[in-house]
């Protein structure tokens, strides 16, 4: 078999084409093409030979959404090989074979098993062969073939992104959706509902359609103005409302929406304009109405108000239909109420001298009722409880008097506060500030500022100025400086110093005398200062200087001067002090030797028998009581000879002695303290005979008789007695120990 050419078997498949689309799939049936068939095109200018092939076929259709109950016919396969007697055998694969087409392998038919879906796969690509039955050898090579679904009108028009929201502003011209109506208004609708149906097919018989929903909502233009509901409006504010607070509230009502429908209040016009405020809530549309000024019921009873509301977002498209603005008028009706009392001032200042007598005017406040009733008013000054009270206040009139001398050193102003309080109705009351100032006289003298310590030395000379010195007085400016110094009437004749006025409030001391001061001759100088005051009445004190002659360098250094000035201010000199001094300390060591003494004295021990606790003393050592004169006997450590002799225990007498010492002792000369201690502390290790020798005492005194009488032995535990021990519980509490152990041994006996 041979191929024919893709130029030649064109124009065979176009006329294939043809003859389907008018005949129906029903009427596709394979086409045979002999061998060794040659085309011709119209103007033949060569002759073109085919490839030798034995079967051929064309492109193949099918009807989409077949129903009925066979299987649809597609095609017939056929080739030149087949003779009819079954030996040739058609082998289909690719897209769907087996599945969606099958073919008769012995006559080549191929039909379509299920119902097509263009939309879904509009061609499948399948491939055709064709053996020998009986020896499977291929009869013809494997070729290729197209099934295309043909398109029938089985898909209505959809809208894919319906239904639709549309918003198109009120008062619109003609779009692309017309609106029926001229000058649709959103006041009177707002959304409207259109259903838009779509066909196919031009809109002949037995075409599709599909519809869809556009929901259309009116936007709105600011096309009405705002309008009060009423004409008139009426308000009721009472007179004690508070400068700044909101009184009331009004609203004009816009039938637009948004910004539209925004609204600004003014107060245009009216006897209230300054009285009261408007201002604009956004949020609500509201005018607050609030208080500029206070209100007085007896003054003005009520205000009338003119208020304009507009709308701040004018469009000018529909400036032409009507104003955007509208006007009300509000009426503002003041309220009478009971007030508290008001002063004529909110604080007073008043003065009044200090030194003034008590009961002294110092100033009067006023208030009034501002009532039509005009109540009578009672005053009161507030004191706190520890708050001492110089002022007072007459409760009829409101004078302030003083109630104490006032000091003006002390205290120059005072602030009082004053209450007034309606007599009818006490609860109704105002307070005023009362600052009153404490007026200054001269009743302080001035005096030195400070305690000067003046030294001259021996060798100054005449017209040297030695200190410095200034007043201070405790009054104002206008009694207190503008001093004048001066010296006393007694040493205004050739004194030894005198006194510069610096004009400045303070004073030069100056030597006038042209001779050397000596310490030994005179050590102190006293000079009286005159100091006076410029206020009136001149007041005047004198104050003394102490000037000290001092040895002082070259320089002027000072060498010595405050101890001789000192004692020669005291009246001693320096061998009286001296003696002083050691009077002192004799009397000192005096008291020291008889504090010594006292405290080394012994006394015997005294046991009383009324009090049987006082038998027990405390010992700071372990020595052997008062009479034990002998339990340290130091003179052996002090005493080098008398460290010699070898003393033993006096408790217990060692039945065999020790052995004698051979140590050699140190002379006397050479002897110290250290060594000896070391030397009885080697011999106390070295003694067999029992523990060291001043580790036992002997105390030779067992104290006065006892109540209790004779103490028995140890031994004497293990007795039998007929003696009741139960009195040693009320004996000290030094016998409690004592006490139980005889009461244990009581028990076991009776046990």
């Amino acid at each position: 078999m041979k191929v024919m050419s893709t130029s030649c078997i064109c124009p065979v498949l176009m006329c294939l084409c043809f003859v389907q689309r008018c005949y129906g799939a029903s009427h596709q049936s394979s086409i045979k093409v002999t061998r060794n068939q040659t085309k011709h095109a119209a103007v033949e200018t060569e002759v073109h030979h085919r490839p030798k092939r034995g079967w051929v076929w064309n492109q193949f259709f099918v009807l989409e959404e077949h129903l009925g109950p066979d299987p649809q016919y597609v095609g017939k396969l056929h080739s030149n090989s087949d003779k009819g007697d079954g030996s040739v055998k058609y082998i289909l694969t690719g897209e769907g074979a087996g599945r969606i087409f099958i073919i008769d392998d012995t006559t080549g038919d191929i039909h379509a098993t299920t119902s097509l879906d263009r939309e879904q796969k509009s061609q499948y690509v399948l491939h055709a062969q064709a053996i020998d039955r009986w020896t499977n050898e291929a009869l013809e090579p494997e070729s290729e073939f197209i099934i295309k679904v043909q398109d029938i009108n089985d898909n209505a028009p959809e809208f894919s992104d319906g239904p639709f929201v549309v918003t198109v502003p009120e008062m619109s011209d003609v779009g692309v959706i017309r609106t029926a109506l001229p000058n649709m208004d959103r006041e009177a609708r707002e959304h409207y509902s259109v259903v838009i149906q779509a066909k196919d097919m031009a809109g002949q018989v037995g075409g599709l359609s599909g519809s869809t929903t556009v929901n259309i909502t009116l936007t709105d233009v600011n096309d009405n103005p705002p309008r009060f509901p009423q004409r008139h409006y009426q308000l009721y504010v009472p007179e004690s409302a508070q400068v700044g607070t909101a009184v009331g509230k009004i609203k004009a009502i816009d039938a637009d929406t948004g910004l539209n429908a925004d609204i600004k209040y003014l107060i245009v016009n009216g006897d209230g304009a300054e009285i009261f405020d408007i201002a604009t809530d956004g949020d609500n549309r509201e005018g607050i109405i609030s208080l500029k000024k206070p209100l007085n019921y007896e003054k003005k009873k009520h205000y009338t108000l003119n208020i304009e509301g507009r709308n701040p977002h004018v469009d000018d498209r529909f400036s032409h239909l009507e104003l955007f603005k509208d006007y009300t008028t509000l009426k503002v009706i003041v309220g009478d109420v009971d007030e508290s009392p008001l002063f004529t001032l909110p604080s007073y200042i008043m003065d009044v001298y200090e030194n003034s007598k008590i009961g002294t005017l110092v100033g009067l406040v006023t208030a009034h009722d501002p009532d039509s009733a005009n109540s009578l008013v009672r005053y009161v000054i507030e004191y706190s409880e520890v708050e001492d009270q110089y002022f007072n206040i007459d409760a009829n009139t409101g004078a302030i008097r003083t109630e104490k001398v006032l000091d003006r050193e002390e205290m120059p102003w005072y602030s009082i506060t004053v209450t007034a309080a309606e007599a009818e109705n006490p609860s109704l009351l105002s307070n005023a500030t009362v600052d009153i100032r404490v007026l200054d006289v001269n009743d302080n003298a001035p005096e030195l500022a400070q305690e000067y310590d003046v030294v001259v030395c021996e060798n100054a000379k005449e017209g040297k100025i030695i200190e410095t010195i200034r007043a201070v007085d405790q009054d104002d400016s206008a009694n207190g400086p503008r001093f004048h110094f001066s010296l006393g009437d007694d040493l205004l004749i050739n004194p030894n110093f005198t006194i510069q006025n610096n004009e400045d409030n303070t004073a030069s001391v100056v030597i006038t005398r042209q001779r050397k001061f000596t310490h030994r001759a005179k050590k102190v100088y006293y000079l009286p200062v005159v100091i006076s005051d410029g206020g009136n009445p001149l007041l005047i004190s004198t104050s003394t200087l102490t000037i000290s002659v001092c040895s002082c360098e070259i320089d002027g250094q000072i060498q010595t001067c405050h101890a001789d000035a000192f004692l020669s201010s005291a009246g001693l000199s320096t061998g009286a002090l001296i003696a002083i001094l050691l009077c002192v300390i004799i009397l000192l060591v005096i008291v020291v030797l008889f504090v010594t003494l006292r405290r080394s004295r012994k006394e015997p021990l005294k046991v009383s028998e009324e009090d049987i606790r006082e038998n027990i003393v405390t010992y700071d050592d372990e020595g052997g009581g008062e009479q034990d004169t002998e339990a340290f006997d130091i003179t052996a450590l002090r005493n080098p000879s008398a460290a010699e002799d070898f003393k033993y225990r006096r408790d217990v007498r060692p039945e065999v002695f020790q052995t004698s010492r051979h140590q050699i002792l140190p002379s006397f000369d050479s002897i110290n303290i250290q060594d000896c201690i070391k030397l009885r502390l080697a011999e106390a290790n070295l003694d067999t005979s029992g523990p060291p020798y001043d580790s036992l005492q002997t105390y030779a005194f067992e104290g006065h008789r006892s109540e209790a009488g004779t103490v028995s032995p140890i031994d004497s535990l293990t007795t039998n007695s007929d003696k009741d021990f139960n009195d040693l519980d009320d004996w000290a509490p030094a016998f409690q120990k004592l006490a139980e152990l005889y009461g244990e041994i009581e028990s076991e006996r009776t046990t």
